[in-house]
């Protein structure tokens, strides 16, 4: 009888499995960090569902759409269903599991309430002041730390949590940027093989569910195939996920090329990269590096798979990177793995783990 398909390893960090908050209390602990999400998106969300038992507290969200419209939004949700708690709406605030979260509608992030709220951290997830220099406003709004839940130019720390978070210094990074949640599925994966036998240089393709910022029907785009159809259509695009893992990881800067695959599912998505490596590698010495890194170092971050998996499979995994052992292969020096992670609530759990860090 073959073995599980996935190592839920226990002791591992933020392994939170999608389901609702269920645990009502009224005030802040002390030792718990106080956020404010710009943005209620589906990071937005996923990243509230996500902080559920953690030492994050969601305390204000901010976003032009009115409450009632949010907790409808939180209650029912396509890809994660039906929010396991109770959300209640009021006119300026929400009510979660008995907690009061308050709700503003501020255009300008620098004009919000965060110094009166308490912010420790606020996580900017709008998509529109994603570059350090806008998301430098949260701290003059009164937050102590931002993290950007994207890719951000300029930012003081680009964070892949499991990876590099010990590299944040509280007393130097006040912008800080979770990346993607693509260069939070490939880190794991260029990490282990380049420790195991050195990667020259590779590439890397992300075969990745349509996200809002395509079209559902055929319409104007800057790029002209996201233009086209999400739910109809495969969709070649670009990524940084490949130069941004310079960032994650200094020593393979330069090393990795990459595009992106867009494809017909709402969730769930993989990471392939091929590399040249330094020296010969079989299949097996490779399966058994990352079956040792899931098991250790990247416990909780990086998941073995030894079953024939499915996107269907790892939608609501909390995990980073699952790396499936029967899709490797090596030819000498040249050599392919391949990795699956949930775009949304993988990368919400990591955002979770790394404003639990900034609010230390």
């Amino acid at each position: 009888m073959r073995k599980l398909a996935l190592r839920h390893l226990p002791g591992a960090p933020a392994r939170r499995h999608a389901e609702g908050m269920t645990t009502p209390t009224r005030t802040t602990p002390a030792d718990k960090t106080r956020v404010a999400i710009n943005g209620f998106g589906r990071i937005g969300r996923n990243v509230l569902r996500a902080a559920a038992g953690s030492d994050v507290e969601i305390v204000a969200i901010n976003d032009l759409t009115d409450a009632g419209t949010l907790a409808h939004l939180l209650r029912y949700d396509s890809s994660l269903g039906r929010f396991g708690g109770v959300v209640e709406a009021h006119e300026d605030h929400l009510v979660v599991d008995g907690r009061r979260i308050e709700v503003t509608a501020v255009r300008t992030p620098a004009e919000l309430p965060w110094k009166d709220l308490g912010v420790d951290v606020a996580l900017e997830s709008t998509g529109r002041f994603t570059a350090a220099a806008d998301a430098r406003a949260h701290l003059t709004a009164g937050a102590r730390k931002v993290l950007v839940g994207a890719p951000s130019r300029g930012a003081d720390l680009t964070i892949a949590y499991g990876l590099n978070h010990g590299d944040y210094d509280p007393a130097v990074h006040d912008v800080v940027s979770n990346a993607s949640c693509t260069t939070n599925g490939l880190a794991p994966l260029a990490s282990v093989l380049d420790d195991l036998a050195g990667i020259e240089t590779g590439s890397m393709t992300t075969v990745h569910a349509y996200t809002q910022e395509q079209n559902l029907q055929d319409g104007p785009h800057r790029d002209l195939r996201r233009a086209r159809a999400a739910a109809l259509n495969i969709a070649p695009t670009t990524t940084g996920a490949a130069t941004a893992i310079g960032l994650v990881l200094p020593r393979l800067a330069g090393r990795l090329t990459g595009y992106s695959v867009r494809v017909p599912v709402p969730v769930g998505s993989l990471v392939e990269l091929n590399a040249i490596v330094e020296r010969p590698v079989t299949a097996e010495e490779i399966n058994s590096a990352f079956e040792a890194a899931a098991a250790g170092p990247l416990r909780g971050i990086l998941e073995y798979a030894t079953d024939p998996l499915v996107s269907a499979d790892i939608t609501g995994n909390p995990a980073s990177s699952i790396f499936d052992s029967l899709l490797t292969t090596a030819n000498g020096r040249l050599v392919k793995v391949v990795a699956w992670y949930d775009n949304e609530w993988g990368f919400a759990n990591r955002v979770v783990d790394t404003l639990s860090l900034l609010g230390r």
